[in-house]
C-alpha cells in the first residue's frame, strides 16, 4: 500500500534541548495512526511538525510522495483539528465551516456543495444557520471537523480533540470519528495521551516516550507483545503489575526466577544469558485469577472497587510498587481478607534488567 506519509529521520531541537530524536516512520494511505504517550513525550511537537506549524530541525517529512519540509501548511494538503474548537461566534456554522474556502475564493457553488456534504456525513444539516454559542460541546467540535472535511484534505490531523470533552461525550465522538474515517477512508493521525482512545481508535499505534519511538503496532499487537517495560506500563488499563526478581538460571529454553517472598517461577522462555540478571514479571490485572493458578499468591486487599461488570483489587505484595486485580462479576472478596489469586505462566511477561522484552 502507497505511503501517505513518511518521516525519515525527523529531528526536533529547542536551542541545545532535542525534543524529536531521528522519527522514522512510514504511515499507509487510509490508515488510521495513534501518537501516544505521556505528558511531555513530543507526540504534539510532531505532529505540528507534519502540519508545518513547527520547522524541522533534520530529516525529511514526505506526504504523497512529495517533500514538504520547507512548505507552509496550506501548501501541504492537510487540515488540522485542535484541542480548542477555535469557532467565530458571530458566525453561522454554515459559515465556520465554509471559512477556508471563503480564504481561497472559491465560487459559491462549490462552497454550497462542499459545506452541504460535510454536514450530511458529520448530522450537521439542521444546525447550518446557528450560531456555535447554541450548540453543545460535541457539536461545536464537529463544526470543526466539518471545516476540515470541506479542504479535501490528503491527510487529517487531529491534536487531542476530544479532551474537553466530558466523559460520555467523549464515548460518543470516539464512535463517530471511527464511523467518520471509514466513510471518508482518509489517512487520519490522532494525538492523544488517553490510551483507551488509542486501543479503541487505531489501526496502528505509535507510541512515544522522550522523543523517541518506543514501538509502533497494532492496539492487540501492543497489548500483547509489548518490546519493552514502558510500553507494557502505558498500554493497558488498569496498567500491568511488575514484580521485581532474579534468573537464578536459563537453559534449554527454560527460565528459573526467584521472586523473593512469592518463591521461585519457572518459565519456558529462550534467554540463555539471562541467569544472575534482575528481572521484571509482568502480570496483567485481567489475568489474574480467583483461586491460584500455575503460579498462586495471598493478598489481602486495602481497597475494592465494584463496578458491577467487573471488581478491582488494590493490594500491597512484596517486590512490587503497587499491586492491582481484577475479576469479572462481583466476587466474594472484602477489604483486608486474605484471598488467594494466581495467574498461568502463558499470561507472563518477562522483561531483562534493561527493561527489554524476553519471549
Amino acid at each position: 500500500m502507497a505511503s501517505a506519509l513518511t518521516l525519515a529521520n525527523v529531528s526536533k531541537s529547542f536551542v541545545n534541548t532535542e525534543v524529536i530524536k531521528g522519527v522514522d516512520l512510514d504511515i499507509a494511505q487510509g490508515e488510521f495512526v495513534v501518537f501516544v504517550g505521556p505528558s511531555g513525550c513530543g507526540k504534539s511537537t510532531l505532529l505540528r511538525m507534519i502540519a508545518g506549524l513547527e520547522d524541522t530541525t533534520g530529516g525529511d517529512i514526505v506526504i504523497d510522495g512529495n517533500r514538504v519540509n520547507e512548505l507552509p501548511p496550506v501548501k501541504r494538503g492537510i487540515a488540522m483539528v485542535f484541542q480548542s474548537y477555535a469557532l467565530y461566534p458571530h458566525m453561522s456554522v454554515f459559515e465556520n465551516i465554509a471559512f477556508p474556502l471563503r480564504v481561497e475564493k472559491l465560487p459559491q457553488g462549490e462552497v454550497d456543495s462542499r459545506v452541504n456534504g460535510a454536514a450530511r456525513v458529520l448530522q450537521l444539516e439542521s444546525r447550518l444557520q446557528q450560531r456555535p454559542g447554541t450548540l453543545s460541546g460535541g457539536q461545536r467540535q464537529r463544526v470543526a471537523i466539518g471545516r476540515a472535511i470541506v479542504r479535501q484534505p490528503k491527510i487529517f490531523l487531529f491534536d487531542e480533540p476530544l479532551s474537553n470533552l466530558d466523559a460520555a461525550l467523549r464515548s460518543e465522538m470516539r464512535v463517530e470519528l471511527m464511523e467518520l474515517h471509514k466513510r471518508l477512508g482518509s489517512t487520519m493521525i490522532y494525538v492523544t495521551h488517553d490510551q483507551i482512545e488509542a486501543m479503541t481508535m487505531a489501526d496502528r499505534i505509535v507510541v512515544l516516550s522522550a522523543g523517541e519511538i518506543e514501538q509502533v503496532g497494532s492496539p492487540l499487537e501492543l497489548y500483547h507483545r509489548p518490546d519493552n517495560l514502558f510500553v507494557a506500563g502505558f498500554i493497558g488499563s488498569p496498567k500491568m503489575n511488575f514484580i521485581k526478581g532474579r534468573c537464578t538460571a536459563a537453559a534449554n529454553g527454560r527460565v528459573t526466577l526467584d521472586l523473593g517472598d512469592l518463591g521461585p517461577l519457572e518459565l519456558d522462555r529462550s534467554a540463555d544469558g539471562l541467569a544472575g540478571q534482575e528481572v521484571t514479571v509482568g502480570i496483567r490485572p485481567e489475568h489474574l485469577l480467583i483461586g491460584g493458578g500455575d503460579f498462586s499468591m495471598t493478598i489481602a486487599p486495602h481497597l475494592i472497587e465494584r463496578l458491577g461488570i467487573h471488581t478491582v483489587l488494590y493490594a500491597h505484595v512484596p517486590g512490587t510498587h503497587s499491586f492491582i486485580a481484577l475479576f469479572e462479576g462481583d466476587p466474594d472478596v472484602a477489604e483486608g481478607k486474605p484471598v488467594e489469586i494466581g495467574f498461568k505462566k502463558a499470561d507472563v511477561h518477562l522483561f531483562d534488567a534493561a527493561g527489554r522484552a524476553v519471549r
